[in-house]
């Protein structure tokens, strides 16, 4: 079979080889186009369980619960029968944000400089839109207003769940992925005006891939509405809600509340993002502007994370910045006047939650070295078009401490001159102008630090160093150990008991076999969305899991006795929920712990270290 398809390819290209050479390309443009949609599409998936999708769930899952009208409302100043929760409503909210995340990430910053507007007014529009909504929810004669000047548009049957499309216009406008590799390659393609089929089909399929976990969420919140009965005759209540959640999620965004959210749970999908992103298909596929030059052809010599130190020729310029911060007079650095000086190149972007765990070793570093040689250098390449705008990256540069200079790549000219692909990045510099090492991503910053210290002291036998930093390292590290178990309903992670685990009353038994990192329940519990209480006097939690550390956050009153691998213990519970530790081991290791929890007791998560 294989060599009748041979012959019949050569036939054709003998025969007509200018068919052959169209042939040819389609094949060639085809191929790569299937790998970056397959590559866009794992990219947004796992972005779309990350905790950074984490502060847009409840505006999903309210937008999925809602009915068209709720009993009693008045339309119009007309009196409006109850109708059944949207069928087509979760579809459409999920479709804007689809279309606008799409749009706004490729052309939003274009379409924006043309017009000569701020770099952030989608951003703050898309807020507007959110908070508007969410009044219209709460008060329905603020709702009729909105919708009035669309009155003139013929329509046989209103239909108030068509405005979903509105609200995910909306939410992917102020939607704030986590960085990585496959946002990158869209970010650098969407500033720098390198837009093709192959870009646009990268973006589609990521946007795609992180909006269909939230399109089961606002399908899981649909379906609550259609099955419990408080949610059927409570839709006033629940558009309220929807309504204050919406205005919440406005005014934290504003506030950057949802990245402190962020910071304080560990980034369970880690270990999945560096799996994708780690691979060499995906790093081949997704350099696609062929940027290697002159400037930077010799920092492929660099191993990437390398324990020792590596020479990987003259540093690439800093170019293309549009403004610099904490100069004098504003005044631009250039490398080769810090000849003579080691060097720490950090590309960052104020709202990647990479970035925040970074810079607090970064700031370090340039309080500790910078009287003995050391030259810091924030390279600030944003993300989004919002994180253009000077003023912001101002405020944020004051918030996270940061003194040392910074320069604003807002259209990625010196990211490109590095080949950067990642968020946060360091490239270190010694006294020559040689780069000695790269490392992306966040950790091993012991590693840096000791390469800092050497190139310091290559420079200058004599000069005196302080004590290394102490900064902890707050990088996740999921790879080797359980991620956190969520216990609450609406946040359930690793659950192997079987059946439904949804919010209220139910009986449990453990199963015959449990599965590697999961967890069980025995007894009779009451789930609530955030966390589990007893019901009944034996109510237990088994736990299968891989650490070094595993603790528990608990709270009410009451005790947990818990049979572990190392022994027996009982922890007293008393107040608000905190963290308390069940065991701690000199190494990573398996193991199974039962917990027979008291009533009073709320159990909310399980952690591991």
């Amino acid at each position: 079979m294989n060599s009748l398809c041979d012959n019949q390819t050569a036939r054709l290209r003998v025969a007509n080889p200018l068919s052959w050479s169209v042939f040819a390309g389609r094949v060639r443009v085809v191929v790569p186009v299937l790998t970056l949609a397959l590559i866009g599409l794992v990219g947004g998936l796992v972005t779309g369980i990350s905790p950074c999708i984490l502060p847009v769930l409840p505006v999903i899952f309210f937008t999925g619960a809602q009915s068209t009208r709720a009993d009693g409302e008045r339309g119009g100043g007309v009196a409006v029968a109850a109708r059944p929760v949207s069928k087509a409503r979760p579809y459409l909210v999920i479709a804007g944000l689809v279309v606008s995340f799409t749009l706004v990430t490729l052309f939003g910053s274009l379409l924006l400089s043309v017009l000569g507007l701020p770099q952030d007014v989608l951003r703050w529009a898309g807020l507007v839109v959110l908070v508007l909504i969410g009044i219209g929810l709460i008060v329905p004669r603020f709702e009729h207003l909105l919708e009035k000047p669309f009155s003139w548009i013929p329509q046989r049957n209103p239909d108030a769940s068509k405005g979903g499309f509105a609200l995910g216009l909306a939410l992917g406008a102020v939607y704030v992925p986590c960085a990585g590799p496959v946002l990158a390659a869209i970010t650098v393609a969407g500033s720098t005006g390198r837009i093709g089929i192959d870009t646009v089909v990268l973006t589609a399929t990521f946007a795609v891939g992180a909006a269909l976990p939230l399109l089961v969420f606002a399908l899981a919140g649909r379906r609550v509405a259609e099955r419990v009965r408080a949610f059927r005759k409570r839709q006033r209540g629940i558009r309220v809600t929807a309504g204050i959640v919406m205005i919440a999620l406005a005014v934290g965004l504003v506030f950057n509340l949802p990245q402190l959210l962020q910071r304080a749970i560990p980034d369970y999908t880690g270990g999945l993002q560096e799996q994708v992103n780690e691979s060499a298909p995906v790093r081949e596929a997704l350099d696609l502007g062929g940027l290697t030059n002159d400037q930077n052809k010799d920092l492929a010599k660099c191993t990437v994370g390398a324990t020792e130190l590596q020479s990987c020729g003259t540093a690439p310029d800093i170019r293309g910045i549009q403004q610099w911060l904490n100069t004098p007079e504003s005044a631009a650095v250039n490398l080769a006047d810090l000849r003579g000086k080691v060097v720490l190149l950090d590309f960052w972007a104020y709202s990647c939650i990479n970035c925040q765990r970074s810079i607090p070793h970064v700031t370090a570093w340039d309080d500790a070295y910078r009287a003995a040689g050391l030259r810091v250098i924030g390279v600030h390449s944003p993300e989004y078009a919002f994180e253009k705008e000077p003023r912001n990256v101002i405020a944020a540069a004051a918030g996270f401490g940061i003194r040392y200079p910074v320069a604003l790549d807002n259209s990625l000219s010196t990211w490109t001159n590095y080949r950067n692909r990642y968020w946060p990045a360091h490239y270190l510099i010694d006294a020559t102008g040689t780069v000695r090492h790269i490392k992306f991503g966040e950790g091993d910053y012991d590693v840096t630090e000791r390469m800092i210290r050497d190139l310091l002291r290559a420079n200058d036998p004599s000069v005196s160093l302080p004590t290394p930093t102490d900064t902890a390292d707050t990088t996740p590290n999921t790879a080797d150990i359980t991620r956190e178990t969520f216990l609450g309903s609406t946040k359930q992670v690793n659950f192997s008991g079987g059946g439904p685990y949804t919010a209220g009353q139910a009986s449990f038994a453990f199963p015959a076999q449990q599965p590697d990192n999961t967890f069980a329940l025995d007894g009779a519990w009451t789930l609530d969305t955030q966390n589990i209480t007893p019901t009944g006097t034996d109510a237990r939690v088994r736990l299968d899991f891989r650490a070094k550390e595993v603790r528990v956050v608990l709270a009410g009153t009451g005790t947990v006795t818990l049979d572990t691998p190392i022994g027996p213990r009982t922890i007293t519970v008393s107040g608000t929920p905190r963290s308390y530790e069940v065991i701690t081991t000199p190494s990573v290791q398996p193991g199974t712990l039962t917990a027979n929890v008291s009533s009073g007791v709320e159990v909310f998560s399980f952690t591991f270290g």
